[in-house]
């Protein structure tokens, strides 16, 4: 039915269009004075981006589609500015999915009241408004014409800006990527798009099995016991090992650990970076497609006669464990350590002698920390490493001084010493079995406001350090020490190293042989396999 009552729906669109390209996109505007300062420049880019939103809702606002895709534009952007502006996210491919790999106590964690506040505000206000708002429906010959007409409009108005400001569009995409990333929802549904494209079906990428040839040579007579900590979001620059000037690190004096601290991460996200870590295929080679078709340090260790445990109090080990045990400790049920619905790293400590004892050859346990997954850092640590204060104690960083945020992750990055001591105690009562150490390194950093940013995830190329330099830290027992020069390690600990770096280290930790491991690329430096069987040892065979 036709009526040529209420508002029409051009109306519509270049009105949500306008409101978007200024409510939603403060922080854009905000970088883009900082980074280009012409006035002339910003009413451009405004009056371009209203135009961009114009033809977005015009290709897809017909009929009785009109209300629902603008309030699902409104609400949408409503909370892509919000994360926007408050921890500086940038909504890149790898974000999105980030996003949809988020489980619920995670979600929790981001949710307050400013974020409450930007989605009413921003989006359901708004559409409300939309929602109740009579729209003037027009014969389609007529409705399409004056469409038409808009869509050349929003167009010469592009046309314009360009031809008027074109070498500042280019340097803003070519030279200032993180601003033109900011621009809110368009740059989210373009990663989204290419999220979904990269998605595609492509074809079966044939699995490919490598260190086939994976042993532990007969000389090797004694049983190794290792336990790999995967650590979260913790930044090297907050470890008082590396010179920091809170004692977060307290909790490892005295344990004689070799300390990295030059150590850098694969990526700035857990699902990219724990997966990396493990591979053989390095930074450079990494995608996600590879990495789930191709065996990495686990598989090859278990080829090998290792007997392989992950536990998990994280989200999961994205694919490493998934040819290996796995075991949950995110909830009561095994975690014996919960209080409030947080489950404490320790927890997973709980029952490993247990299973120490069960097994009759070497031994590799990785423990995938919570650590220090933000934004609730506060949450993160008992009570009683509250060493630091004041303190964060919410999860709307915006809302606090610079000061407690620090604090609040510290107390983590406490929490997660005091973690590490805890397993190195585990392991040097086994130290009279076992060849034993212990490895830690972080899945990647994080911002804690420099320069406007928050957490981490941000594309690798245009993140901070404090988002890609990462603690890594080594303790051998006094067995597995005769396996290694330990006159080189002083040398070897101050050099540069990296996620690329894991793979050949626990290959090497467990004395294997196979054309997949490097000692170029180990963290240490092992003895010649006739030297190092030639020195006293304890007596336990396998």
């Amino acid at each position: 039915m036709t009526t040529r009552r209420g508002y029409s729906i051009n109306t519509l669109i270049v009105a949500v269009s306008v409101f978007v390209a200024v409510g939603a996109n403060l922080p854009f505007f905000r970088l883009a004075s900082l980074t280009f300062g012409s006035p002339a420049f910003l009413a451009s880019l405004f009056t371009y981006l209203a135009a961009v939103f114009v033809l977005l809702l015009s290709a897809l606002c017909h009929r009785a589609l009109v209300k629902p895709i603008v309030v699902l534009f409104l609400l949408l952007s409503s909370i892509l500015a919000y994360f926007t502006g408050t921890y500086g996210t940038v909504f890149d491919s790898h974000m999105i999915s980030n996003v949809f790999e988020t489980n619920s106590a995670e979600a929790g964690d981001l949710f307050n009241v400013r974020l409450l506040l930007y989605v009413v505000l921003l989006g359901i206000v708004p559409s409300a408004v939309v929602w109740v708002t009579p729209l003037r429906h027009l014969p389609w010959r007529e409705e399409t014409s004056r469409r038409l007409k808009l869509v050349a409009a929003a167009g010469i108005t592009i046309g314009v800006n360009y031809l008027a400001f074109g070498g500042s569009y280019v340097a803003m995409v070519r030279e200032h990527p993180e601003v033109s990333n900011k621009i809110t929802p368009t740059y989210a549904l373009y990663s989204a798009y290419k999220l979904a494209k990269r998605s595609m079906p492509v074809g079966q990428q044939p699995y490919l099995k490598i260190g086939r040839d994976a042993a532990i040579p007969s000389t090797d007579v004694h049983r190794e016991l290792v336990i790999m900590v995967v650590g979260e979001t913790a930044r090297a620059d907050h470890w008082s090992l590396n010179g920091y000037g809170k004692a977060t690190s307290a909790p490892l004096a005295g344990k004689d650990v070799i300390n990295f601290p030059d150590f850098w991460s694969c990526d700035t996200y857990t699902s990219a970076s724990v997966p990396c870590m493990f591979s053989n295929l390095g930074r450079a080679g990494f995608t996600g497609e590879k990495a789930r078709a191709t065996d990495n340090a686990l598989d090859v260790l278990s080829r090998a006669g290792v007997a392989v445990l992950w536990r998990d109090n994280n989200s999961d080990s994205k694919g490493v464990a998934a040819r290996v045990s796995y075991e949950d400790f995110r909830g009561p049920d095994r975690n014996p350590v919960c209080v409030d619905g947080e489950c404490r790293d320790v927890g997973m400590l709980s029952g490993l002698q247990d299973y120490i004892d069960r097994q009759s050859g070497d031994i590799l346990i990785v423990l995938h920390q919570m650590g220090n997954h933000g934004p609730a850092y506060y949450k993160r640590y008992p009570k009683e490493f509250e060493a630091f204060r004041p303190v964060c104690r919410t999860n709307d960083l915006g809302s606090c001084t610079a000061e407690e945020i620090h604090n609040a992750y510290d107390n983590a990055i406490l929490y997660t010493n005091h973690f590490l001591a805890k397993t190195i105690e585990l392991l040097q009562a086994n130290d009279h079995k076992f060849e034993t150490a212990m490895f830690y390194v972080a899945d990647h950093g994080e911002s804690l406001g420099e320069y406007g940013v928050f957490l981490h995830a941000m594309p690798y190329v245009l993140a901070p350090d404090a988002q890609k330099h990462v603690p890594a830290v080594l303790w051998l027992g006094k067995h597995m020490k005769d396996d290694v020069v330990v006159e080189s390690i002083e040398q070897r600990r101050q050099r540069r190293w990296s996620h690329d770096n894991v793979f050949s280290t626990l290959l090497g930790l467990f004395e294997v042989r196979s054309d997949t491991y490097d000692p170029g690329k180990d963290l240490l430096e092992h003895r010649d396999e006739t030297v190092a069987h030639s020195v006293t040892r304890h007596p336990v065979l396998r």
